[in-house]
């Protein structure tokens, strides 16, 4: 779990970079085409005929869609948005799950994990710090790829009661690919450098590995003691924001990060005591 979120900083850093290169669209071009042809060497419908197989095609369709959405806004984010900034705000996904569980899965959440969402979400108000001028406009954008992303995670726990991994990860690089196919001519920049062009094939390298190893993780263990090690990823882009981009973390952003962590470590901690977990 932990070696998947370096992975997932390593394709943020990438593609902040790359976004002071190329067009955005190109970039989340760039991260869809290099997955799809990664995961396509492994696992492909010659090979592995089973893999196009789904039982609800429309909501893998509409899961994918969520997913290039959130890509598409976090890119977007990230161009103007320090890499820690944008990451505390996407940090706030696992309360909008909380939130969502309970009309979509019937999940419902008691007042103690009603509290921390409060809380969790004060905590990204400490981040963006709304109408004082402390954050770029475009936290709008990272907040709603959080959105996104939540939806996003819903429908993949609907989708695992029926398909299986490899078919719900083939399904989401393909609607990327065939989504941003048609936007490429209009935003295509050619390449200047080997570097940009390793970049380019590396975020697909990134985004593929990051998530096969989120899948072999849980394979191992349950969720709710994988998620808190989430958040060693704000470690890993604090690291590449300052090396690559000479980024320092404000205090708010350190200080409403902590307040975001703290919360979700205790609605995963009520989670276990609810499902009667040591």
């Amino acid at each position: 779990m932990v070696c998947a979120v370096v992975c997932f900083a390593c394709l943020d850093a990438s593609a902040k970079y790359l976004n002071g290169y190329m067009d955005t669209l190109e970039v989340v071009w760039a991260r869809y085409t290099g997955a799809f042809l990664l995961a396509l060497m492994v696992s492909n419908p010659v090979t592995r005929p089973g893999v196009l197989t789904t039982q609800r095609p429309l909501l893998q369709i509409g899961r994918s869609t969520l997913m290039l959405l959130s890509t598409i806004l976090n890119v977007f984010a990230l161009r103007f948005l320090q890499l820690d900034e944008a990451l505390s705000i996407l940090f706030s996904t696992p309360f909008l799950i909380a939130i969502l569980s309970g009309p979509m899965l019937g999940e419902w959440i008691g007042w103690r994990r009603w509290t921390a969402v409060l809380i969790g979400f004060a905590g990204v108000l400490v981040v963006t710090r709304p109408g004082i001028g402390g954050m770029h406009p475009a936290a709008l954008l990272s907040f709603a790829s959080a959105l996104c992303y939540a939806f996003y995670s819903i429908t993949t726990r609907m989708l695992a009661r029926t398909d299986s991994n490899e078919t719900i990860l083939f399904y989401s690089n393909l609607v990327g690919v065939l989504a941003m196919f048609p936007v490429l001519p209009f935003a295509w920049t050619t390449p200047q450098s080997p570097l940009i062009v390793a970049l380019m094939l590396g975020m697909g390298l990134f985004g593929s590995l990051g998530h096969y190893l989120l899948i072999a993780a849980h394979r191992l263990a349950p969720a709710s003691l994988l998620a808190p090690f989430i958040y060693t990823q704000l470690v890993w882009v604090i690291l590449f924001g300052y090396l690559v981009f000479a980024h320092v973390p404000t205090a708010w952003t350190l200080g409403g990060s902590a307040i975001v962590i703290a919360s979700g470590l205790y609605v995963l901690y009520r989670e276990r005591k609810v499902k009667g977990l040591p």
